[in-house]
Order: C-alpha cells, then sequence, then structure tokens
C-alpha cells in the first residue's frame, strides 16, 4: 500500500515514519512525504494516481490548505481515496471536508491505532 501524507510540518515525517515501522519494514506500506498542497499536485502530475491507495492530508497549511487540495484532487482524480487530518475539531471543516468527498476525518493528536486500522481494512 503506497500512501501520500501532505503536510507542512517536517516532523510528521518521522511520527509517521516511527509509528509505522514494522509495517513499512514487512513492505506491507510505503510512505511519501509532500510539505505542501503544491508539492502534493505536482507529485500527482508528475507519477499519477497509479499505485498510489490513499492521501492523508492535513488542513490548515500555508498557500493552499487541506480543503483546496481535497477539492482539486476529486475533481481531477475523483476515484483516489482521501483522509483530512488536523488540529482543530472545527465542524465547519468537518462539514466541507466531506462535502468535498473526504473519507475520513483524523483530530489531532491522531489515534494511530484508528488509522491502521483504517488503512489496513480493504488492504
Amino acid at each position: 500500500m503506497k500512501v501520500l501524507i501532505v503536510d507542512d510540518e517536517i516532523d510528521v515525517q518521522f511520527l509517521f515514519q516511527q509509528r509505522f515501522r514494522r509495517e513499512i519494514r514487512a513492505g506491507l506500506l510505503e510512505l511519501l512525504f509532500a510539505l505542501s498542497g503544491e508539492a502534493a499536485l505536482d507529485y500527482l502530475e508528475q507519477h499519477g494516481t497509479r499505485n498510489l491507495d490513499r492521501i492523508l492530508s492535513d488542513i490548515n497549511m500555508p498557500g493552499m490548505n487541506g480543503l483546496e487540495l481535497l477539492k482539486r484532487i476529486k475533481e481531477r482524480y475523483g476515484h483516489l481515496k482521501v483522509c483530512m487530518i488536523t488540529a482543530y475539531g472545527d465542524e465547519r471543516n468537518y462539514q466541507t471536508a466531506f462535502e468535498y468527498g473526504c473519507e475520513d476525518y483524523f483530530t489531532k493528536p491522531i489515534d494511530f491505532e484508528g488509522l491502521k486500522k483504517k488503512l489496513f481494512e480493504e488492504a
């Protein structure tokens, strides 16, 4: 399974690599990282969605926020599953994310056991 994680905080990369180290070592999971919505779209433009199973995106980022990224992904790559991650339990963002087609919505601090279940339930 290949997952693209979009978050402007570089520490998120280390956190995800640590929390999913067993799955990564076992070859069950490959994590890719983008530090902005723009970088995520660039990745999709260059590599397409082949072999990409899901995107996890933060909502609050400078430049293009996660909701705008979600909207653009769904317009161009409607089949791609996108989950949103945010530090804020804002009802408006929650509703907007689902209106735009997000698959799931996680609040920080992330429940990594719940996230693992979500990622691997369809695998």
